[in-house]
């Protein structure tokens, strides 16, 4: 699926470099805030997007929408909307129908534990996956929204983690053994909620667009309980702008 810029709506700073001679950046595209500040970010450098969601038939499914809104917000050259179903592991209340998404905010500030929201191995597989469609389109910058309150309860957030897969990216692939490896970029690695939302905000973005919730209302609200929702609640309010999304 192919995006186009609505000058419409974009922002001047995300409307699309000038030039073809531009370089190119595929950005890990969830449809969450913080996917659409790193591509933002990316746009903002001046490289052209292509985007690359997972389909892994997750609880909120409703943030497919939200990535292909994004997407063509962005003016994304090309966005990859893949189908990987992970529902057959299971393991994750994201993924497992007999597992609750905790409503309770244990492990939402991050206490040392995995939380059961977490997808096991999830970023290895999609950092894999992405890795391989920058090969194929020729970018060598790679975007994830990593940021510090995720790798905090997330292993596969963790700054060690994104280290250790950039040397393996560049063992494993034709472009890296040719020396022209893929940079994983994770600009919101070390930022709070509140200064992603400042971003954001800075940006020009319509955060809107953007979805958060694990576990959405029957309605399409977000639920307002879940570990995600309290800490863009949190972040907002602590950034001290208006929070742009309908909690339940």
């Amino acid at each position: 699926m192919t995006g186009h810029r609505d000058t419409n709506q974009a922002p001047d700073t995300n409307q699309a470099p000038d030039t073809d001679q531009a370089p190119g950046a595929v950005v890990l595209l969830s449809g969450g805030l913080d996917s659409f500040v790193a591509a933002a970010l990316a746009r903002e450098q001046g490289m052209r997007l292509y985007a690359l969601t997972i389909d892994y038939n997750q609880r909120h499914r409703v943030e497919l929408d939200s990535a292909r809104r994004i997407a063509e917000y962005l003016g994304v050259e090309r966005h990859v909307v893949l189908p990987l179903d992970l529902t057959a592991f299971g393991g994750s209340a994201l993924t497992a129908s007999d597992i609750d998404v905790p409503k309770d905010g244990v492990g939402a500030a991050g206490d040392g534990g995995i939380p059961i929201t977490y997808v096991p191995a999830r970023n290895t597989i999609f950092l894999s996956l992405t890795l391989g469609f920058a090969e194929v389109v020729g970018a060598r910058d790679v975007f994830i929204g990593v940021n510090a309150l995720d790798y905090s309860g997330y292993p596969d957030c963790r700054a060690d983690f994104i280290a250790a897969f950039q040397t393996m990216a560049n063992l494993a692939t034709r472009a890296g053994v040719e020396g022209q490896g893929v940079r994983i970029n994770t600009p919101l690695q070390f930022l709070s909620k509140a200064d992603i939302a400042r971003e954001a905000d800075r940006l020009g973005l319509d955060a809107g667009l953007s979805w958060s919730c694990y576990d959405p209302t029957p309605d399409g609200k977000h639920c307002g309980l879940c570990d995600s929702c309290r800490l863009r609640a949190k972040g907002y309010a602590e950034a001290g702008l208006p929070d742009p999304t309908v909690y339940a």
